[in-house]
């Protein structure tokens, strides 16, 4: 029997999931492959199953979809050791995607590219200050919550909580401001591929990874910290946080 390795799994899956991308243009689909291919956050939650089985995922600051087209390539590989490496937990079968996005030209190469996926995969543009945000069971930031004010990040996340079911789980990747290095530079890169992208470059604010923590924590979040900026020179940490259930609710 062959056993599929991790690193030839994850191959296929980068192949499958920026393959659709070629309807929406050249530009998205090498863009698909170099963000899915670099950004160690993908592969992370994939192989740690962050996303279960039938997830309702809510992705804010989806920019064209690729979370959405990850788990659409990874949801239709069978579950067999030639396929699937045996150290990670089951695909992630059944998701249901809605990603919102304020630029329009990324909502546009997303729907391009996605589009036939149906319900599984669908599109909003909006701002994730004002847009509705639909009962989920995992919601997904990656790197956007700091282009909105103090204020308004804790409002979004406040939103985010009650969206979320109990026991629901919120995956947010931020840069850790303590770390004055990496933040600059992560900071610095994501200006220029805000710009590369088409789009206005805005102001950010930054917190130091402790007063993200507590913030959580002062929403009812349990929230466990993993580095996440394997083979970059970023400050990233991805906050796993697990909504609390409410008093007196059964388990």
């Amino acid at each position: 029997m062959t056993i599929v390795s991790s690193d030839a799994a994850w191959r296929r899956l980068l192949d499958t999931a920026s393959a659709p991308y070629r309807a929406a243009g050249r530009f998205a689909w090498h863009f698909a492959r170099g963000k899915l291919g670099m950004d160690p956050v993908f592969r992370h939650l994939l192989s740690q199953g962050q996303i279960p089985p039938g997830s309702r995922v809510l992705d804010i600051g989806c920019g064209q979809g690729l979370l959405a087209s990850l788990l659409l390539a990874a949801g239709a590989t069978e579950p067999r050791p030639e396929l699937w490496p045996q150290e990670w937990p089951a695909p992630p079968r059944g998701t249901r995607v809605t990603g919102i996005e304020l630029m329009s030209r990324d909502v546009e190469r997303a729907r391009a590219a996605l589009g036939a996926a149906g319900d599984a995969a669908r599109f909003v543009c909006g701002d994730m200050r004002q847009a509705e945000f639909p009962p989920s069971d995992v919601v997904v930031i990656l790197d956007v919550l700091h282009y909105v004010n103090h204020a308004e990040q804790n409002r979004v996340l406040e939103r985010v909580r009650d969206a979320l079911s109990p026991g629901g789980r919120l995956l947010l990747r931020v840069g850790d401001a303590e770390s004055r290095r990496g933040f600059a530079i992560s900071q610095w890169v994501d200006r220029l591929v805000t710009w590369t992208r088409g789009h206005r470059v805005p102001p950010t604010f930054g917190r130091p990874l402790a007063a993200w923590i507590a913030q959580l924590q002062s929403l009812g979040f349990d929230v466990e910290p993993r580095p996440m900026s394997q083979g970059t020179p970023f400050a990233n940490v991805l906050l796993v946080a697990q909504r609390r259930a409410a008093p007196g609710a059964p388990a």
